[in-house]
């Protein structure tokens, strides 16, 4: 073995790595670049190269691009990438009270904890997960799918009821397009455009993003509160919650090297795996939700030790554990070298240098990162809000539209961003809903495989509920999804008690009709599902099918508890109403630009129209001239990054 470290520690190995969880780190925390963009855009590097160092930098570049996902999520509450969804839950949070700072410093720690949590498993545990993942089929797919929608119940404590409806409406806009299980189009209403269905990584940063921007342009407060004076990384509190939390974050790495090892499931599930049994576990303050450094810890070691458990399955049977892995599992094809059983044996030498080489790149991503961190959040803290503003919602712009290359990829997500923050308001938490987007085509697969051979053996019961794996991911999810209810519920049924339980106050008839037309829309939605499901086969139609009729009686049950109790949940709005509408109809002015004008020309166009929308203090004549070239001098840099350097093909 000590030649193997020897050989990750060749003085190129050493440069590899900490350019690979640099340029990862950089590209990870904007919005719409995921690590799976990150690895294939910095492939054509390799070819040159050994495979063993071939391998440490795309290991280094995929390590460091699910770190820099917390970024964003900290910072604008935007995951950067899918993995770091539930990073947000406690991130922004932990922000907007003015601890961004450590926030961003213990994501650090606890990604580079996971990271060689999952980087030792590879190294010690590689054969025996890749046979455990093996027994992972259709239906626990599926019970593992359901186990991630468990957390909708500690996301949606306020208004349960709300959160299930959004989760069911994620489910549908995950249906949009192309079914993977039959072939068959679906609820696409004649339009080509949505063909290709919702991609999930824009519509993240549309449901995210867009409703935060809009939000800031309304008020003239700034996005963060500015510490009083500079705290430097704040080590040593980053530690100590560290060591607060030390079973949390040892359990949550084992939970995403497991889910890392299944091929398929991610670091995103992984992350939500993760959160939710912290939070169920969770004693202590402020709730999980509201700002706590343990929901941070659980979502990073788990999608960091996703990274080491993916390339188990990758390596040891040739089958990729998560989309990075299987673009690194064709770069290494390119090379020559063949995955599998015999890899370890007759590729010891690439192998184990690259194993240590993560390792080494794991390590690291602590100065890299926290470096990298200080800078992204002063840079946010200090921006002026009218800079801030264009340029996160150029960086949202490009950045969805490097994913497929597509401007309708753009307009989706705006227009489901305007959609986002209409139901936030409404009490209807963003969250469900993109964790409906997120595990929807993994449940509906699992269900429909798990349905079909049931109905083949005459056994839908036993295909279901008959195998011993199945029934301890149904446990933990009854567990996980109750658990949040246990203090209501011990508060019904106590007996000797004299404390009532608490009556809701009645909500002023304007608020009830708001939400009455908000519910009715829901209704509406689900009716339309299964109008629509109605000429599709058993197959496609089976599953949104289900979905839609659990929504519609969702509904109805919303509709009769707000006609008995007259309370309503909603979010009060606040600000402009004109610098509100503005914001989304700029931006979608802009996506029917982009072709006639050129995409540099509107972008530019795009973010002096947003500084103006977003400034509301006097400024002299010198000032909006500083203001407007920095805006400008952005935007073109990074039109010309992402033209020039990462080679996407701008209108």
């Amino acid at each position: 073995m000590l030649e193997f470290v020897v050989g990750a520690l060749s003085p190129l190995n050493l440069l590899l790595a900490l350019l690979g969880v640099a340029a990862g780190t950089i590209i990870g925390s904007i919005p719409g670049l995921t690590a799976t963009m990150a690895v294939a855009v910095l492939v054509p590097l390799t070819f040159t190269m050994s495979p063993d160092s071939a391998l440490i930098l795309m290991g280094a570049i995929y390590t460091g691009a699910i770190y820099g996902g917390a970024y964003a999520a900290i910072l604008l509450n935007t995951p950067g990438t899918p993995s770091a969804i539930a990073t947000t839950f406690d991130g922004y949070p932990m922000a907007k009270r003015g601890d961004g700072d450590l926030a961003v410093s213990v994501a650090c720690i606890s990604s580079v904890i996971g990271g060689l949590v999952g980087a030792l498993a590879l190294l010690l545990l590689a054969p025996p997960l890749a046979e455990a993942a093996l027994a992972f089929g259709p239906v626990e797919y599926f019970w593992l799918a359901v186990f991630g929608l468990s957390l909708i119940a500690a996301l949606s404590t306020g208004d349960f009821l709300k959160g299930v409806i959004g989760a069911c409406f994620g489910l549908l806009l995950a249906m949009i397009g192309i079914s993977e299980t039959s072939a068959e189009v679906r609820f696409t209403f004649g339009s080509n455009v949505l063909l290709g269905g919702v991609e999930t990584v824009s519509a993240l940063i549309g449901l995210y993003c867009i409703p935060v921007l809009i939000d800031l342009v309304a008020t003239p407060d700034r996005h963060l509160k500015a510490p009083e004076q500079t705290r430097g990384f704040r080590l040593p509190e980053a530690v100590g919650l560290l060591l607060k939390n030390k079973i949390n974050v040892m359990r949550s790495s084992v939970v995403g090297t497991m889910v890392g090892a299944l091929p398929g499931a991610g670091g995103s599930i992984a992350g939500l795996v993760a959160y939710s049994e912290a939070r169920r576990t969770n004693k202590g303050k402020p709730p999980y939700g509201e700002g706590n450094p343990g929901g941070i810890v659980a979502t990073e070691s788990a999608n960091n030790a996703t990274v080491g458990g993916g390339f188990i399955p990758t390596l040891v049977l040739g089958i990729p554990g998560t989309p990075p892995d299987a673009v690194i599992l064709g770069a290494l094809l390119v090379q020559g070298v063949r995955t599998g059983p015999s890899l370890f044996a007759d590729g010891a030498s690439i192998v184990y240098t690259f194993i240590f080489g993560l390792l080494l790149a794991t390590i690291l991503m602590l100065p890299v990162g926290l470096m990298i961190g200080r800078f992204a959040y002063g840079a946010i803290v200090r921006a002026p809000k009218a800079a801030l503003v264009p340029v996160v919602a150029f960086m949202t712009v490009i950045g969805t539209f490097a994913i497929r290359n597509s401007l309708s990829d753009i307009a989706i997500m705006i227009i489901l961003g305007v959609i986002g923050w209409v139901a936030g308001k409404r009490g209807f938490s963003v969250s469900p809903i993109v964790l409906g987007l997120i595990l929807g085509r993994i449940a509906e697969q699992g269900f429909v495989q798990s349905w079909t051979i049931g109905d083949a053996i005459g056994n839908l019961w036993g295909q279901f509920f008959g195998r011993p794996l199945s029934m301890a991911i149904i446990a933990l999810t009854l567990l996980t999804f109750f658990y949040p209810f246990l203090p209501r519920l011990k508060q019904i049924f106590s007996r000797g008690t004299d404390r009532p339980v608490n009556q809701r106050e009645r909500s002023p008839t304007p608020a009830v009709v708001r939400d009455l037309i908000a519910l009715l829309i829901a209704g509406g939605i689900a009716l339309l599902a299964l109008q629509q499901s109605a000429g599709l086969n058993p197959e496609a139609a089976v599953f949104p099918e289900t979905i839609a009729m659990a929504m519609a009686v969702l509904v109805l049950m919303a509709l009769l508890r707000l006609a008995v109790t007259r309370h309503v949940n909603e979010v009060a709005v606040e600000g402009s109403w004109l610098r509100m509408i503005a914001l989304p109809a700029v931006m979608l002015g802009a996506v029917f630009a982009f072709p006639a004008l050129g995409f540099a020309a509107t972008a530019v166009l795009l973010g002096l129209a947003l500084t103006v929308i977003a400034q509301h203090d006097r400024y002299s004549p010198k000032s909006w001239a500083i203001l407007l070239v920095s805006v400008t001098g952005v935007i073109v840099a990074c039109t010309l990054l992402f033209s020039e350097v990462l080679s996407v093909p701008l209108p």
